[in-house]
This record gives C-alpha cells, structure tokens and sequence, in this order.
C-alpha cells in the first residue's frame, strides 16, 4: 500500500488465538506461529479497542480425533453441519496450552471471546460456531460499542482468522486482514482457499506496516 490505514475510534483489533498450542512445542503448532505474538503486540499499542480470542475445548471434544476411533489428525469427516477436520486434542480447558503465550502482552484488551467450548460443535470463526448459526454474541458487543471496522491477525490464517474475516463480512463490518501478522496451517489447500475468500470479503490484505 502507499497510503497507510488510519486507525479510529471506530476500529477494533482482533487478536486470534495466540495460544501455546498454537506456537511451536504446542499441540497443533501452527509453523513459525510464536512470531505472531510480537506483532499482535505492537498492533495493539496502536488501537483504542483490541479483543482476543481464545480456544476453549473440553476434554473429548468432537473435534478431536482421539474421540473418533480409527481416525487421525488432519482426516475430514461429515458431522451434522458439514465438513469437519480432525485435529489433535489441543487447548483443553484449564490447560498450559489454552493459555495464552507468555510473550503476549495486550493489558488494554477490553473482551476476550472463548470459543469451541460445546463439545458436540467446532468453532473457528469469533462470531460464530462451525454450523454457522449459532453467534458468540461478539457481533452485537462490536455493534453496541459503536465499533465499524474489524482488523484481524493471529492463528491461523486459514482457519480462525480466515472465518472470522468472512463472517465480520457477513455482520456487514468493514474487514481488514494483516497477514503478516498472520500464521497458516495450510490443510488441504486450505490457505489458497482463504486467500480466494478474502479477495471477496475483505477490504484490504495489508502488512503491519500498513497500519498507521
């Protein structure tokens, strides 16, 4: 870009899941995914309104492939609601690695949004769960706060941050995705998938250094 982004009192940032099981050591590492952490740091010293989310699973969660017999991590299956990949058991409740990395350092967080705590659903996206109707309120929260534009970052691209991005679409909030600030998984063709997406939901693909 050659005009950076202004940030207002209109704008949110929306720190996805910089949890240890997301990083490097954690149980569904996202590649390279601790150096995130830094960046949604410096981000958020640049807006008024900053929330996290967080992965929130009970144990046995449908998610995980140790609660299918017979399949393993990264296999797809048909639930009521569509498809579903199956991960490693990661960010259990009450667990070192659904905290959030030490290195994190956001104290103006204003709202921290846990998801994926049915256990009989997924939830990627910040606003709703995986069957696409039932909301985690987050939308109204933003609307009630008089909040218009939703930066994303975090972990990962192409799942949590990639949804929420489509759905803060649908809501009808101006969507910014900082992909540099930004780590993918790349399941499938997954991050080429999210990439199409955000050429359709997103207003802007920007850097960090795009930000004002």
């Amino acid at each position: 870009m050659t005009e950076k982004l202004k940030i207002t009192d209109t704008d949110v940032l929306l720190a996805v899941d910089p949890q240890n099981d997301f990083c490097p050591g954690g149980k569904l590492a996202v590649p390279r995914g601790d150096e995130v952490v830094p960046l949604l740091n410096r981000l958020a010293e640049k807006f008024a309104h900053v929330v996290l989310t967080q992965d929130w699973h009970p144990a046995g969660h449908m998610s995980f492939a140790s609660s299918h017999p017979g399949k393993k991590p990264f296999e797809t299956i048909t639930v009521a609601y569509g498809p579903q990949v199956l991960w490693p058991d990661h960010c259990i409740q009450g667990t070192p690695g659904a905290e959030f990395h030490e290195d994190l350092d956001i104290p103006g967080a204003e709202l921290i949004v846990r998801k994926g705590f049915r256990r009989a659903i997924d939830s990627y996206s910040a606003f709703f769960e995986n069957d696409h109707r039932t909301p985690t309120g987050l939308a109204g929260y933003l609307r009630e706060r008089g909040l218009r534009r939703v930066f994303l970052a975090g972990l990962a691209l192409d799942f949590c941050v990639g949804w929420s991005a489509e759905d803060a679409h649908r809501h009808g909030f101006e969507v910014v995705v900082i992909e540099d600030a930004s780590r993918a998984i790349d399941v499938d063709g997954s991050l080429a998938a999210t990439r199409a997406s955000l050429v359709r939901v997103a207003t802007a693909v920007v850097g960090v250094n795009d930000v004002a």
